[in-house]
């Protein structure tokens, strides 16, 4: 069977991190820096269209500047996910790669996106690194905030300053992985959880911009993962898109966890990409994603499989921009899309 061409990659640069959030204990395992992958192990890479670098806290890597070179060989969009915690650092980025994407991971507003990533000073730095990045001219920057129990009324705050300072605003929910050496991640304030998305859902449908109308799709696919539904749209995990760890394992997602499965691909240390692309063991891995039962909504898994079965978030997406335009709630119907998938994938436990 022929393998497509993934056209997505993240790459984990490290597990250091200077934050302890409260969803993610990867500050608790910290990588040798002696082990990390460097640039020149992604030189095998092939062309894709976007690529995320992420951690742990990427600006922690002093070589991050060769690493991001290295990788707009491969891809004309670079999309880096930090603390905001080392601003010097991202500042002096930007001004060598201006066209570079900057999302500040932000929970809340000042006293709980401190409470929440266990280090004061975390909002004012964020913010301060947006707004000097602004101020540059740099056009791909926003904010990324990560819904719990404790931080979906600060979520819609966030989306209003974002709005009023020209930001993007990415969301997601916590979930639990191997990635984020965490089991306990569950939403137990649902209601006021899924209430407080229902009103960014029908904020970003009164958006003139239709990114916003697929932001809302994505958000009601947020909804349904935590009422606990069958995923929306497949996960295409290891075919569109895939992820390599900071020792240069290639994993199809973020979302594995050992009491379900967990498998590697192949490691880019012992061989070029491609050939660990195609191999048997990349093949038996994406088997395993096919019936893979958990019901993530991940941005990273999420967003190929919006792009490639369009037809489906394009059409929710206009019919519900009607719907606000007459002054109606939006069809929050969170329809599985059968587009071929095993049936049995997304189901959940």
């Amino acid at each position: 069977m022929k393998v497509q061409q993934p056209t997505d990659a993240s790459i984990i640069l490290t597990y250091r991190c200077p934050m302890q959030c409260r969803m993610c204990n990867i500050w608790q395992y910290p990588t040798d820096k002696k082990e990390e992958i460097t640039a020149e192990d992604l030189k095998s890479l092939p062309k894709l269209k976007f690529i995320n670098l992420t951690g742990g806290e990427p600006f922690i890597r002093e070589d991050l500047p060769e690493i991001v070179e290295e990788c707009y060989r491969h891809a004309p969009r670079i999309v880096i996910s930090t603390s905001g915690w080392f601003e010097d650092r991202v500042i002096k980025l930007a001004e060598r790669f201006p066209n570079i994407g900057i999302r500040i991971s932000i929970e809340g507003l000042s006293g709980k996106n401190d409470e929440l990533r266990g280090r004061q000073g975390g909002f004012d730095k964020g913010l301060r690194t947006l707004l000097k990045l602004k101020s540059m001219g740099v056009k791909d920057i926003g904010f990324g905030c990560t819904v719990s129990n404790n931080n979906s009324s600060d979520m819609l705050a966030l989306y209003q300053l974002s709005k009023e300072l020209g930001l993007e605003f990415a969301t997601a929910a916590f979930h639990n992985s191997y990635y984020f050496h965490k089991d306990d991640n569950v939403i137990t304030n649902r209601d006021e959880v899924i209430g407080n998305f229902e009103q960014l859902i029908e904020w970003q449908l009164k958006e003139n911009h239709p990114k916003s109308w697929f932001r809302a799709f994505f958000n009601m696919g947020l909804i349904n993962y935590i009422e606990g539904g069958r995923r929306m749209l497949p996960c295409e995990a290891g075919m569109a898109n895939f992820f390599i760890d900071p020792w240069g394992e290639v994993y199809p997602c973020n979302g594995l966890e050992e009491k379900c499965w967990k498998e590697s691909m192949g490691n880019i240390h012992n061989a070029d990409f491609m050939t660990i692309w195609n191999s048997p063991q990349a093949e038996k891995v994406r088997e395993k994603v096919r019936k893979c039962p958990k019901n993530c909504w991940m941005v990273g898994t999420a967003a190929p499989v919006m792009k490639r079965y369009i037809q489906h978030p394009a059409k929710w997406a206009l019919t519900n921009k009607l719907r606000v335009m007459r002054g109606l709630k939006p069809c929050l119907d969170k329809t599985w899309y059968d587009v071929g998938q095993d049936p049995e994938q997304g189901r959940g436990f």
